[in-house]
């Protein structure tokens, strides 16, 4: 069954409503339709309302907008982790703690969003408070597969074509390695890029809001509805505005590293073999200079950081909540209780710890304009086994710009992507390079399609 969604990315789907070959019905009905075949055995959402839906596409249609009102995302579905406060919908945080709680506002990325004229399908499911135990949704590649945590709900919703877009969000990697597993496009940029306010909040240093789409050229059209603006904010505005919003790299070759981390030999052999495959083809494409970078073994203790501050910021803000140890997970209760057991002079060093990181990080990632990297170790494991060690965390802990691009299949036809990085504010850059690579046909920009 063909699905819009699937074969036009944002700026097609715009264009086809602008210039009336499709109308807001059409576009309401593409999602309707896929949530009516694929939502039951998906598991995609918490919460959603079609039939609110359709009156909204169906008021666009009798309003007849003009080309001088018309906004980026003008009646476009959409999904929302049900992380983000949402007026119209329930915030549940994937807990029955939160059962039926209404916060009464909008996350303000979410206003964004309305503001360019997309349109709310509901809200999707999301790990336990976002961070690792699995809810109902399945992979829709394969029932018996992981969709990836805790965005799975997005990330399912996008790849069954329910939406052409969804928001996410990542601490450590949820977002990457749904949008791998589920063959999908992914989306985390540069930390401070997109506010948080409205959203839960787990971690302070790390909790980072991105999305996940089915096109690589609607990732752009999505940093820029998001993202904040202006002098008001002075480090994007000093990063990313005053440079300009779409850099060209000049007549030279695109820069490109090609970074193992200490996350490689953890790797399936198939994976390795794909990524390493890619980097070799793009080193010898025209236009492409390619360099192996060196992992220091200092940045090897990346996890170990992320794991001190993760689960001493989950004791923190989760402590009312582990009162009711029968209605949280058991994953849930040793994370808080780990990070109880961590002192506040251990979370103050891991901080400093990160600081350094960064700007060590920074410094390794300055000479290029886009690092190769593995996405996902492997293709989506079984449900209730554990994900293997992958560098989505690592670029996280970092604060820079990550995209998980679906490429390949494993042996058994399960989809996995691979990641590209940059430095930090580089965003923009970053999607140019790829959007290049997949111009030169290197790579695919849509998802990969389920086979049924």
């Amino acid at each position: 069954m063909s699905n819009l969604f699937l074969e036009k990315d944002l700026l097609e789907l715009s264009s086809c409503l602008k210039y009336k070959e499709l109308s807001y019905s059409d576009i309401a009905n593409e999602t309707i339709n896929a949530i009516d075949q694929f939502e039951a055995q998906t598991h995609a959402w918490t919460i959603y309302n079609t039939a609110e839906l359709k009156e909204r596409a169906l008021e666009l249609d009798n309003r007849g907008l003009t080309e001088e009102i018309f906004k980026p995302l003008m009646g476009i579905p959409f999904g929302i982790k049900d992380i983000f406060n949402t007026k119209a919908f329930l915030t549940q945080m994937g807990s029955p703690l939160w059962k039926n709680f209404n916060p009464g506002n909008n996350a303000r990325v979410v206003d964004s969003v309305l503001q360019a004229g997309g349109l709310i399908v509901g809200k999707t499911v999301t790990a336990e408070f976002a961070v690792h135990a699995l809810n109902d949704t399945v992979n829709p590649h394969d029932v018996t597969k992981t969709p990836g945590t805790s965005s799975s709900g997005s990330a399912a919703a996008v790849a069954r074509g329910m939406v052409p877009f969804a928001l996410g969000t990542q601490t450590a990697g949820s977002i990457i390695r749904p949008a791998s597993f589920c063959g999908i496009w992914g989306m985390k940029p540069s930390f401070g890029m997109i506010p948080r306010t409205g959203v839960l909040k787990t971690t302070d240093s790390l909790d980072s809001i991105g999305f996940l789409a089915s096109h690589c050229k609607s990732l752009r059209v999505l940093l820029d509805v998001v993202r904040v603006k202006g002098p008001d904010y002075p480090y994007v505005y000093k990063n990313v505005d005053i440079p300009g919003s779409y850099p060209k790299v000049s007549n030279r070759p695109w820069k490109v590293g090609f970074v193992k981390t200490h996350t490689w030999e953890s790797a399936e052999n198939y994976v390795k073999e794909a990524v390493t495959q890619l980097a070799e083809k793009i080193a010898v494409t025209k236009g492409f200079e390619l360099e192996i970078i060196d992992w220091s073994s200092s940045l090897s203790e990346a996890h170990k950081i992320h794991a001190t501050i993760y689960t001493k910021s989950l004791a923190y803000y989760f402590k009312q909540e582990a009162s009711f140890n029968s209605e949280i997970s058991e994953i849930m209760q040793k994370m808080i209780f780990d990070g109880s057991e961590i002192s506040i002079e251990e979370y103050q060093n891991a901080l400093l710890l990160q600081d350094k990181f960064i700007d060590n990080l920074d410094v390794i990632l300055k000479p290029y304009d886009f690092v190769i990297s593995l996405g996902t170790s492997s293709s989506a494991p079984l449900r209730g086994n554990e994900e293997l060690p992958d560098p989505s965390l690592i670029w996280t802990l970092g604060h820079i710009p990550s995209v998980s691009a679906p490429v390949f299949r494993c042996p058994e036809g399960l989809p996995f992507g691979v990641q590209f990085i940059s430095k930090r504010w580089n965003d923009y850059t970053l999607l140019q390079a790829i959007e290049d690579i997949i111009n030169k046909g290197i790579i695919p920009h849509n998802s990969l399609p389920i086979i049924e």
